[in-house]
């Protein structure tokens, strides 16, 4: 009778799996068409989710409630103090003019002739040093754009400059950098946020190279062409602004000292996780996990460090503006937050679905590589929701656990899974309807039938280069 039961009800979950995996996919689709037309996520990814269960034959509201509110609020705690501390950094960083204050010198030392490698470095030396890659942008465009003009390169080859320096090798490949994007794979794979660094620092190597040479291949285009900057852009840069700068050494501190703080609360006998007796930790936090909450820990002291420092050497000049400062720094993390929450509550909800057992085995079975197979999860969901942070999230919510399993069996580090796993979140995110590269058009005045070619050249690289470490990484382990 036992054995009866178990084959009628694994016969109805296969019976519901193929409808179900359709539900999955057409929810998918809807969620897809949202983002791509900038409807706000953290309103239609329930909604999306809903649509999938009542296709799958789930209770609706039960499954809102105790799947879709469940993930979104883990994540929110968990990550909920990166977002808001490295909102406030970075914007502290910007209204003082320490981020200015260190664009400008990067650009004014490579000079014109240097033009693009100058902007490149400008945004990697700020993002690699904790601050926002919206912040980012707004700080180098002035100083690109000047020198764009002066070296008469077409500003229309701007916005992909920016994107190379802020939107790859320092937001997921380097190992140690504070974004957002190489703390989430912390959580699942149990690694710090200096995992892999020879695979990391190879590919962001790579990645910087081949950006450099698209880049400077177009440049020479445009020269032979007779291209020069161009007339009548929109949103110009005003010349000559007349506002005062920190010094270089004052601009850099809280910068070097993020860095510092977080590798030595990292990778040190200093590390965090011997700050407190273990023994008293667990009798009072049964449910911690050291190991895994540890690098969310030193990205906060660092980050607190860092804030501290910026107010502390431009007192002066955030006069006035700390209390707005702080108001805008505060409203945008909020934003962040929930609507990376909302996909992660999305992907929660999904996983619980029959049918997502059908879509995950297809996924396994894409290559035998469980590094290529990781990959092409993250980089799809990535460009699905138009968001690096929200496809990471919402693959390694839904698969991550069973990628470990599948690295153990395969003999593969969980530090490559977390290296490739990052790099893949910030590959075919970077789709037209990316928030991201939304604001970088806007900030430049240009469109994307004007820059984009340029944001997508890059996007390929970077989807290739992962891909190329995945399969490389899968043959030499």
């Amino acid at each position: 009778m036992i054995e009866w039961v178990a084959t009628s009800q694994e016969t109805q979950g296969d019976n519901r799996s193929m409808p179900g995996a359709i539900a999955v996919v057409l929810s998918l689709v809807m969620l897809m068409a949202i983002a791509y037309r900038g409807l706000p996520v953290i309103v239609f990814a329930p909604v999306c989710a809903g649509v999938a269960l009542a296709l799958a034959g789930e209770p609706v509201l039960p499954g809102y409630t105790e799947w879709f509110m469940t993930g979104a609020a883990d994540y929110a705690r968990a990550f909920f103090p990166i977002f808001l501390l490295g909102a406030i950094f970075g914007k502290l960083m910007e209204a003082s003019g320490a981020a200015a204050s260190i664009a400008g010198a990067i650009v004014r030392a490579f000079g014109p002739r240097r033009a693009i490698p100058a902007v490149v470095f400008a945004c990697a030396a700020l993002t690699y040093g904790g601050v926002s890659l919206f912040v980012v942008a707004f700080a180098v465009y002035p100083f690109g754009a000047a020198l764009f003009k002066a070296a008469k390169i077409p500003k229309r080859l701007l916005p992909g400059a920016i994107a190379l320096g802020a939107f790859t090798l320092t937001m997921d490949a380097l190992p140690g950098t504070p974004q957002i994007q190489n703390l989430i794979p912390t959580r699942t794979f149990g690694t710090d946020i200096y995992a892999a660094p020879v695979l990391g620092c190879l590919g962001g190597g790579a990645i910087l190279l081949g950006g450099l040479a698209w880049l400077e291949r177009r440049r020479k285009a445009a020269e032979k062409a007779g291209e020069g900057y161009g007339e009548g852009h929109s949103n110009e840069p005003e010349a000559g602004a007349d506002r005062e700068l920190p010094g270089l050494a004052v601009a850099l501190l809280p910068l070097l000292l993020v860095m510092t703080v977080n590798f030595v609360a990292s990778r040190t006998s200093w590390s965090i996780a011997g700050w407190y007796s273990e023994d008293a930790l667990r009798s009072a936090f049964p449910t911690l996990n050291i190991r895994t909450a540890a690098p969310t820990w030193a990205l906060i002291a660092a980050l607190l460090i860092g804030i501290a420092a910026t107010l502390a050497l431009n007192a002066r000049r955030l006069r006035g503006m700390f209390s707005s400062s702080l108001s805008v720094a505060t409203s945008g993390a909020l934003l962040a937050i929930f609507n990376t929450a909302s996909e992660v509550g999305y992907g929660s909800v999904i996983k619980m679905l029959p049918g997502f057992q059908v879509i995950r085995d297809s996924v396994f079975n894409l290559s035998q590589s469980v590094l290529v197979s990781e990959a092409v999860a993250v980089n799809v969901l990535s460009g699905i929701t138009g968001s690096a942070s929200g496809g990471l999230s919402i693959a390694l919510e839904m698969m991550g656990d069973h990628y470990l399993e599948a690295a153990g069996a395969q003999g593969i580090s969980p530090e490559w899974l977390h290296r490739i796993a990052s790099m893949a979140s910030g590959g075919m995110d970077t789709l037209p309807h990316n928030g991201a590269v939304i604001t970088l058009l806007a900030i430049t005045g240009l469109t994307h039938r004007q820059s984009y070619p340029d944001i997508f050249a890059i996007t390929l690289l970077k989807t290739f280069t992962v891909f190329a470490l995945a399969a490389g990484a899968t043959y030499w382990r």
